[in-house]
């Protein structure tokens, strides 16, 4: 956690804001969190990643009349990462598919909450209602999720604990448990 009023001075945020990150290609879903900014009136969305599909994202943008709400960042530097996670207040993940996502995990030791669609890793990482909330890969559904994650926030002290729960210590101790009892089944 960094100081979250100059986080948000930093990237001009004066209302409610979402953060998409990742690679600019149609597998990680930006096109859904632009589309669900289409319901979120007075929020913007802050886009870090480039790719291929960034003139696409921003035509998506300016098709439905949100090119003002929207910026498209570029990559950012991990130390840069930090800061726009301090300024989101919901960091979308709508990817079709993800290993256990480092974005979440990142947003979220920030005290960020997220909105991850339901695939692969983020069921291991979403587990709660402080990390934020899982839904199905539509646009209902990612809106619906923003939402109720924004009408109801956890305190964001609460999602950087979640958060800590996968730090390197933590994770060594499961896998030595976890190896331990495969261990002792074999005996």
């Amino acid at each position: 956690p960094l100081d979250r009023a100059a986080a948000r001075r930093a990237f001009g945020a004066g209302g409610p804001v979402i953060a998409s990150v990742g690679h600019l290609v149609a597998r990680k879903g930006h096109d859904f969190a632009i589309r669900a900014l289409a319901g979120l009136p007075g929020w913007r969305l802050l886009i870090a990643g480039d790719g291929p599909e960034r003139d696409a994202l921003r035509g998506l943008g300016a098709r439905l009349g949100l090119a003002d709400r929207i910026a498209f960042l570029g990559r950012l530097s991990q130390a840069r990462l930090a800061w726009l996670y301090n300024a989101a207040d919901i960091l979308v993940l709508a990817s079709d598919r993800e290993g256990l996502a480092n974005v979440l995990l990142e947003a979220m030791a920030c005290g960020t909450p997220v909105v991850a669609t339901d695939t692969w890793g983020a069921a291991e990482v979403v587990t709660c209602p402080a990390a934020g909330l899982r839904a199905a890969r539509t646009d209902d559904a990612i809106l619906g999720a923003i939402r109720r994650l924004a009408a109801a926030p956890p305190p964001r002290a609460e999602t950087r604990r979640h958060a800590e729960g996968f730090a390197w210590d933590a994770t060594t101790r499961a896998q030595e448990s976890f190896l331990a009892a495969i261990l002792a089944g074999r005996r």
